[in-house]
């Protein structure tokens, strides 16, 4: 059987349908029968959607027990009557479990500017709280119940070891369009029984979110309703790991970022429309924020998008991009590669072009998986980031997205 976020110790859940989507899940629930360690990164929007700002003051003292997420409505630029709906939807779980309000947080997701249905969505916190449970569907359950224009779930699991106890940790996410650095219209949410103080779990969760989630595109978009959230309820018994120096943080923050990468990839692989997955990678930069800087230009250039939908190797695009990314920019010391993971072709040399075979790229740009590498022979730093193609299938699907 596959392991899910259930297979956390502590960990119950559930997914069901409240009525906010037409005959699928839209509601999602997970509990932790102890209080967690819970830290959060949440949208650089200037709009910003009304479960933000509730769970953002229930985190600030860095603990939590309960999440809870609708579907179907972003519950963004909703006013006074959305903020009631945000604030009855954490009230609501926190009197159903018998918790304090301030360890309840809250998402949503789906179409801005839409009255939200408080009564619906209460309603359905209500007759679903009785079905929270670790038995493995219900981690399914949830992880369906949060999409939106999603084709699939995004589930990951990892275990792994420390202080020779089992640590355990699953995650679901969301998300398909309105994918940006900086967040994007997705939610993530990442449970895990290991024991970490509050203000060092935070840390980890930003600085690791910036290399993960922060490194994804799809077009350009940053959501109103974005967040990352992290628990860890101590319930594996380790000893608490309060600093860096532990030596149980590198395997604690190894594994959250192996699976914040998971679940990053899978929202890209998912992309509105997306034929192709592209991987892009910087090596031998000055530093990593010049690197990420570079990634987010080139990844999010509909010049690049467009090449790599037509299967065009029009390497100066890329090139073009990076120079526009407002970094101190050799172009002449760059070597530049495109293809697949499994091949690639150098196409620049020390910033001269080099004769390559025009149509066997062609044929590599076929590939759904693909690879664009710049080694730009200025440091020593490095950094990945990932993003789609920008097909007529995506303009067609947003250009009719609420009707």
């Amino acid at each position: 059987m596959i392991k899910n976020i259930t297979n956390v110790r502590g960990i119950t859940c559930w997914g069901a349908h409240s009525g906010v989507k037409s005959m699928k899940r839209d509601l999602a629930i997970i509990f932790s029968k102890v209080p967690a360690s819970a830290a959060a990164v949440f949208t650089q929007n200037a709009v910003v959607a009304a479960p933000i700002t509730v769970t953002k003051k229930h985190i600030a003292n860095g603990i939590a027990q309960a999440i809870v997420v609708n579907a179907g409505n972003a519950n963004a630029a909703t006013g006074k009557q959305g903020m009631e709906g945000a604030e009855a939807m954490s009230q609501c779980l926190a009197d159903e479990l018998k918790i304090d309000n301030e360890l309840v947080l809250v998402a949503s997701t789906g179409i801005i500017g839409v009255k939200f249905p408080t009564t619906e969505i209460v309603n359905g916190i209500r007759e679903n709280v009785k079905n929270l449970t670790s038995r493995s569907n219900a981690g399914s359950f949830a992880a369906n119940a949060i999409l939106t224009t999603d084709t699939f779930a995004k589930e990951g699991f990892v275990e792994f070891e420390v202080d020779g106890r089992v640590i355990n940790m699953g995650g679901i996410a969301k998300g398909s369009g309105m994918i940006h650095p900086n967040m994007a219209t997705m939610l993530a949410f990442i449970v895990t029984d290991i024991a970490i103080d509050p203000g060092l779990l935070k840390i980890a969760v930003k600085e690791i979110v910036d290399k993960t989630f922060n490194m994804i595109t799809v077009d350009g978009d940053t959501s109103t309703n974005d967040m990352v959230i992290v628990l860890a309820n101590g319930l594996a018994q380790n000893e608490m790991i309060k600093s860096k120096k532990d030596a149980a943080y590198a395997i604690f923050e190894k594994h959250l970022e192996e699976m914040m990468v998971h679940l990053a990839q899978l929202i890209v692989s998912d992309g509105e429309g997306a034929s192709k997955f592209i991987e892009y990678e910087i090596v031998n930069a000055p530093n990593e924020a010049y690197a990420r800087q570079m990634i987010r230009k080139i990844s999010d250039s509909s010049l690049v998008k467009t090449a790599m939908f037509g299967r065009d190797p029009n390497w100066g695009r890329i090139i073009s991009a990076a120079g526009n990314a407002g970094l101190p920019f050799d172009y002449e010391k760059v070597d530049l590669y495109i293809g697949t993971e499994q091949k690639s072709i150098q196409v620049l040399e020390r910033g001269t072009p080099l004769e390559f075979d025009t149509n066997y790229i062609k044929k590599l740009l076929r590939e759904s998986h693909l690879k664009i590498v710049l080694d730009l022979h200025n440091g020593k730093a490095k950094s990945k980031g990932w993003g789609t193609d920008l097909t007529t299938d995506y303009v067609l699907f947003n250009s009719v997205y609420t009707t």
